[in-house]
């Protein structure tokens, strides 16, 4: 099911806490000082410029970094868990929206396309853009904190922002490999996943 802003939050990692946290003190913040304030919350947003060498940027920048290097991306679980892919572009609309709008001061908005696909189907999508003739590992394992399925409800940025996602994420992903084109990246993926397993948060 989507995710609305006010589902009960069931934080499982350190990263989920500080998010929280930061959105709540913006929020505070704003009603204590009777300043205009909105927490966006931005799902899984990628797009051009991203730290291809960087092991903790975002799935598809990861998944790039793989296939440029003609390494299998290497997913988590079954593949089969659900995300939202926002583009860039569109996350900086959002923000100007906020900036201009006063409909959603005061709250938390979902900033995401508002449509859920695999992780998985991601991996492949960006292989066949990119012309690769690699097929993602299906690791099977568990990373401690990861959620199974994370996709928003849209309707409040819709109500209170006007906002909507207007690039499609065939598109977006199109974009993002014609940005890619010529671009060098140092895998570190190997490394991140190795010391996860030795701190015991892969199973």
């Amino acid at each position: 099911m989507p995710t609305p802003e006010h589902k009960q939050p069931s934080l499982a990692s350190v990263y989920a806490l500080t998010k929280y946290d930061q959105e709540r003190m913006c929020l505070l913040y704003g009603a204590a000082y009777d300043l205009p304030a909105v927490a966006l919350r931005f799902f899984n947003v990628y797009g051009p410029r991203p730290a291809l060498s960087n092991p903790y940027t975002g799935a598809l920048a990861i998944f790039a970094s793989r296939l440029l290097n003609d390494c299998q991306p290497l997913l988590y679980e079954d593949g089969g868990q659900r995300r939202d892919f926002v583009n860039v572009a569109d996350v900086a609309r959002a923000c100007r929206l906020a900036l201009e709008r006063d409909g959603a001061d005061g709250q938390s908005v979902n900033v995401a396309s508002g449509r859920s696909v695999s992780v998985l189907e991601i991996a492949d999508q960006l292989a066949r853009v990119l012309g690769k003739a690699i097929e993602p590992e299906v690791l099977g394992k568990f990373r401690a904190g990861d959620i199974r399925h994370c996709f928003a409800d849209v309707t409040l940025a819709r109500e209170a922002l006007g906002f909507e996602a207007e690039v499609p994420l065939e598109e977006g992903i199109a974009s993002f490999a014609a940005w890619l084109e010529g671009r060098a990246a140092t895998d570190h993926f190997d490394a991140a996943a190795a010391e996860l397993m030795d701190r015991g948060l892969t199973t």
